[in-house]
């Protein structure tokens, strides 16, 4: 059969509810939906149709043995999600939490909560002996310790066995071998894993590590040898680079880990980022659970996944697997844990590191294995053995999960953003989509913590399909109070290359080579926004005329039959005419025709309608009722000023206001903590001197002047807490 276009209609149980969940597509006669060149929308609105179900591998057996109370020492979605697991298996949970932290959801959750100090890490969620003392208060058997914090600290883990308290997660030996970058190497070279070519050792001070660079050939990366998330890694391509890389990274690190030793290898040039699932027992058992494609990044920090990769094959699965499992069993793994390895475009790989703890991006693998990892681990610790073989463990459809972070997309692929959410609601409705997040409407994002809001995952039978679903959970995602990078999230799911599987680690600064900008409107998505938005400022005006709360209130003589409008777009102006006629409106825009369905309520905060027939999800943030719009279209918020023909033409003749000389002064890009300044009032600096630190979620940010002058103030002091475009340096 050939293949059609179409509109796909279901129905979804919620009433007066219409979801566009998917872009266009071709359907076979196998039932395999794949995107079509077309730009247009389909609507589902049946969930049993559209459902794709996840079998579990293996179910929750009620009659096993049991922890009965459970810590989790950690929070945000990591907590909320081991929690939820833990009640599903009728174990009771104990929440730890900073006094920043009180309100927070993984404490409303827990059956238990224990403050343990100020908001700063090192006082509460890595204060060892606090949460020692919780243990104790509150009866608690083992300790899940999620990822981040303690999740791979050797002697926190040490120190529970001691006390007879159980840790789920691997034993502080392997914590201890895998953890440190220098020894996993070592061992992954004896195991007969591939490892990438580089300096066996700790390096002490910059000379030295500028010196190994050189022995290595660049580029090299520095890295923390102790930790990972990104966090203490840097890509040197020479000497300067070399020397800063390792100030920064041995910063990164002692802020991030407590501890600041480095370690130096070869680089691997555009390669892809594959990391495989490993699950072991205590009776010398272990399994892989497929791979896990990571290589979306953006400061060696991971911002899309997807299970499986489309360019791992089965012959190269099986060799990475069966690589992952030799170096677990080497060190008598026995929890879950992922190893990465860099694979270049010939299908070589090299082994990475080992995550010794259950990582971020662990829904993908459950979604297309059916295995609840934390159940698993849960199990292990407990001392069961593993009931799945690696015979049973197959690949079930596809998965990506979108990492959502309260962070500015459009400086650098994301500066973090602080703030409350005064508006906070999930696409959890639409099929196919799971949240896991750790915050709620009311909850703050601070700058004491990591700026994940939700790891949005999607899953189908389909890579395809799986997309779509992301597409559209992305465009009905409500998220306000803070910045967020669901612009950027949502234009990669469109993107050519993405969408073909053309991926590498270097992928964000090949397709946006000046960084983001937002989504680049074609003419007609120009046509579309442009109609909408004078639907919306007409649909405003003829309320606010009535003084009624009316969806639709009937037009009257005194109110104009046809309104000329210039709707103000990037800086293009989109010449209107807008009347409305049996609750249609009809749009004339160069020339064409465009209708909308009249039904345009203006408080919801997803607008669902259709544009020349096509179905749009857009989202109304702002309207202040003098043409003044914010509205995220295809994922990207726009400013849109609507103004009648009169009101143009004095805007028109009104002055304009001059630019402000920025080089002048260093302001802060993002909230954070001011961890150095290097001048003083006095000093002569010169373009592109580094002028002070912001440390923002242990991430170091160095921050240059832009012109050369003598330093006339400095405005804050070392260890100062700074607000996002705050002024720290000025210039004569």
């Amino acid at each position: 059969m050939a293949a059609s276009y179409g509109l796909l209609v279901f129905r979804l149980n919620i009433p007066n509810k219409l979801i566009f969940l998917s872009k266009c597509r071709s359907l076979h006669s196998s039932g395999t939906l794949k995107l079509s060149p077309a730009v247009s929308y389909v609507q589902i609105r049946n969930s049993s149709d559209a459902k794709f179900k996840i079998l579990p591998l293996d179910p929750i057996d009620h009659h096993e043995e049991k922890f009965d109370k459970i810590l989790i020492a950690n929070r945000g979605e990591i907590a909320c999600r081991i929690i939820r697991t833990c009640r599903q298996m009728g174990i009771k949970t104990v929440a730890i939490h900073s006094d920043v932290d009180t309100t927070a959801l993984h404490v409303k959750m827990a059956d238990e909560a224990y403050c343990l100090g100020p908001a700063p890490t090192n006082k509460s969620y890595l204060n060892v002996n606090a949460i020692l003392d919780v243990i104790q208060k509150s009866s608690t058997q083992a300790v899940h310790p999620g990822y981040g914090f303690l999740s791979e600290n050797m002697d926190f883990a040490q120190k529970l066995e001691n006390l007879g308290i159980v840790f789920i997660g691997p034993n502080w030996k392997s914590i201890a071998a895998m953890g440190d970058k220098i020894e996993s190497k070592r061992i992954a070279a004896k195991a007969r894993v591939n490892t990438i070519p580089g300096f066996d050792g700790v390096v002490q001070t910059p000379e030295e590590c500028v010196k190994i660079a050189q022995e290595i050939g660049y580029p090299v990366m520095i890295k923390a040898s102790a930790g990972g998330g990104g966090k203490g890694m840097r890509i040197a391509w020479n000497d300067k680079e070399a020397m800063e890389g390792f100030r920064f990274s041995s910063q990164e690190a002692q802020s991030s880990f407590g501890d600041d030793r480095l370690l130096v290898e070869k680089f691997v040039d555009n390669p892809r980022h594959i990391e495989i699932q490993v699950l072991c027992d205590k009776f010398g058992n272990g399994i892989y659970l497929n791979e896990r494609e990571c290589s979306i990044q953006r400061r060696n920090q991971k911002v899309i996944e997807e299970a499986p990769s489309t360019f791992v094959d089965e012959k190269l699965r099986k060799a990475m697997g069966e690589q992952a499992v030799a170096l677990a069993k080497a060190v008598g793994y026995d929890s879950a844990g992922t190893v990465e390895f860099l694979v270049d475009s010939k299908k070589n790989f090299y082994f990475l590191e080992m995550n010794t703890r259950l990582q971020v991006e662990h829904p993908i693998t459950e979604c297309i294995t059916g295995v609840d990892l934390v159940q698993q681990m849960i199990r292990v610790a407990k001392g069961h053995k593993l009931k799945i073989k690696q015979t049973d463990v197959g690949i079930n459809g596809w998965a990506i999960e979108s990492r959502v972070y309260a962070e500015d997309p459009y400086k650098n692929f994301g500066l973090p953003s602080v703030g409350r959410l005064y508006k906070y609601i999930e696409p959890t409705y639409i099929p196919n989509v799971r949240c896991d997040s750790g915050i709620q409407e009311g909850s703050e994002i601070s700058i004491f913590y990591d700026p994940m809001i939700c790891k949005l995952i999607t899953y189908g039978p389909t890579r395809d399909a799986t997309i779509s679903s992301m597409i559209n959970a992305l465009d009905a995602y409500v998220i306000r109070g803070v910045s967020h990078n669901i612009p950027l999230l949502r234009d990669i799911m469109t993107e050519e290359n993405f969408v073909k599987g053309n991926l590498s680690t270097k992928y964000l600064y090949e397709v946006y080579p000046d960084g983001f900008h937002g989504k680049q409107l074609s003419e007609k998505e120009l046509e579309h926004l442009a109609s909408l938005c004078g639907c919306i400022f007409v649909r405003h005006e003829t309320r606010s005329a009535h003084f009624l709360n009316q969806p639709q209130p009937p037009l009257e003589s005194t109110l104009p039959a046809g309104w000329n409008l210039i709707a103000e777009i990037n800086g293009r102006n989109v010449e209107l005419l807008v009347s409305e006629r049996k609750q249609i409106f009809e749009v004339t825009v160069n020339g064409k025709i465009i209708t909308i369905p009249g039904d345009i309520l203006l408080s919801s905060p997803v607008l669902e309608t259709t544009i020349g027939g096509e179905p749009y999800t857009c989202q109304l943030i702002k309207h202040d009722g003098a043409g003044n719009l914010r509205i995220r279209f295809g994922g990207t918020t726009f400013s849109v000023r609507v103004l009648t023909e009169v009101a143009a033409e004095y805007e028109r003749i009104m002055p304009q206001k001059p630019a402000k000389d920025v080089s002048k002064v260093v302001s802060a890009p993002m909230p954070g903590l001011l961890k150095s300044i290097a001048c003083k009032v006095g000093d002569t600096v010169v373009e592109g001197q580094e002028v002070c630190v912001i440390e923002a979620m242990k991430m170091q940010n160095s921050l240059a002047i832009g012109t050369t002058g003598k330093v006339k103030t400095v405005h804050c002091k070392e260890g100062e807490a700074v607000e996002e475009d705050q002024i720290i340096i000025e210039l004569e």
